[in-house]
């Protein structure tokens, strides 16, 4: 294979590569978690007044999560044309189908002006967004392990991870400007629509960006020597690589864990113990820029002591950073330092895509990555924020439980992969 296996190092074309898909990924990735940063505000706007709070919160998230429930699709269709027509097309086509969705979210009526036609229209967008999302990052963490060497798959997956936090960065970022720059009333009127006017155009830019990246070389010897899957490459998936597939689940759930409870609910949620929305806002900002520099390190030391190892060791540095943290504002003790404490577990993002990818073989590379991804997170990540936020109605301290069980989890994945990859 020419996919420079014994290469020493990373190029100058394959380190502009890295950075050119982490930036696209970072642009897209931001249209579809800006979302969650305007939960309350889009829950006042979209549903009836007299709506109790925390219902409203639920079906906020819910039309969250919609997105998420799509992503399988998407996700699928996109990686059977990936495995079979190339991914640099896949690549492009996804941030169209992100882009338009966002733009439009921005032009939307309320509830007070359309009535139950708001919501419903809401949820039609998102149900797109999730489509195109679901063929991203996968594509994209495929894209890049594919311009590398395996042994510094890792680091690249880790580069395409801090890209895609980066998006969250910015929605974060964007959120505490339209907080500052508007009040209350402004925000209602008008204010919230002018993130997802930006993202829009921030689509249109990420599809400028990735219109000079070049197809993989993994893929170019395939379609060279005419060896694409010769079948639906899902169906070859599911008959021959159930294992990988079960795997990668598991490691998507924990994924989910990590990024949507710790980086995109912990906001609303500390607004709901009392913290102002600047100050959970701004920790937000801290814990994100923590975890995208974490997943530099991780994926580096990942490709030098084995991504088990590591993944382990980072699992066990979310358990206990999640539970210290919430603990600490849950008594009215919040510190946006420890949040970022906490947001540097996060940087497990670097191992869990390139352990996943790892275990198919490149002809079907891009429809089992996202299967297994796709699939577990709708299940995972989508209803997540819906149960958590009904589980809190009870149990004030149900993030921080469900966080210590998946990170255990996380270290028994771990150590699964370190043992398994002794015994190959």
């Amino acid at each position: 294979m020419t996919d420079t296996a014994h290469a020493p190092g990373l190029s100058r074309q394959q380190l502009k590569t890295l950075a050119l898909a982490s930036l696209g990924g970072a642009l897209e990735f931001y249209d579809f978690v800006v979302f969650v940063f305007f939960a309350t505000v889009m829950g006042a706007l979209f549903f009836p007044a007299d709506m109790p709070q925390w219902l409203k919160l639920v079906q906020t998230f819910g039309i969250f999560a919609a997105g998420y429930l799509a992503r399988p699709l998407g996700g699928v269709l996109m990686a059977h044309f990936g495995d079979l027509s190339g991914r640099k097309r896949m690549f492009m086509l996804s941030i169209l189908l992100m882009a338009i969705p966002t733009l439009l979210m921005g032009l939307l009526p309320t509830y007070a002006q359309a009535g139950v036609l708001a919501p419903i229209l809401l949820l039609v967008l998102r149900i797109m967004q999730g489509a195109a999302i679901g063929g991203e990052a996968p594509g994209a963490w495929v894209f890049v392990s594919e311009h590398v060497s395996p042994r510094h798959r890792n680091l690249a997956c880790g580069s395409l991870s801090l890209g895609l936090l980066a998006g969250i960065l910015l929605g974060s970022l964007v959120a505490r400007a339209i907080n500052a720059a508007f009040d209350e009333a402004q925000l209602m009127a008008w204010g919230w629509r002018v993130p997802f006017v930006v993202g829009g155009m921030f689509g249109l830019l990420a599809m400028i960006l990735r219109r000079q990246l070049h197809e993989t070389p993994v893929f170019a010897e395939l379609q060279q020597r005419r060896a694409l899957s010769a079948e639906l490459p899902l169906k070859a998936v599911v008959r021959d690589h159930a294992g990988a597939v079960a795997l990668g689940m598991l490691l998507t759930w924990l994924l989910t864990a990590a990024v949507v409870v710790t980086i995109l609910m912990m906001p609303t949620f500390l607004q709901g113990m009392g913290v102002s929305r600047d100050a959970a806002l701004a920790g937000n900002a801290l814990a994100v820029l923590a975890a995208m520099a974490a997943n530099l390190v991780a994926g580096t030391l990942a490709d030098r002591f084995g991504a088990g190892r590591v993944l382990a060791l980072w699992s066990l540095l979310l358990g206990v950073a999640f539970w210290w943290f919430y603990r600490e504002a849950q008594a009215g003790e919040y510190s946006q330092w420890h949040y970022a404490i906490a947001g540097s577990a996060v940087g497990l993002t670097a191992m869990i895509p390139a352990i996943a990818l790892g275990g198919f073989p490149a002809r079907v590379r891009f429809s089992g990555l996202s299967f297994s991804y796709n699939v577990a997170y709708a299940i995972a990540g989508g209803l997540t924020p819906v149960l958590l936020s009904l589980a809190m109605k009870d149990n004030p301290a149900a993030p921080m439980h469900y966080i210590a069980w998946m990170a255990a989890m996380g270290v028994a994945l771990g150590l699964f992969v370190e043992w398994r990859g002794r015994n190959r």
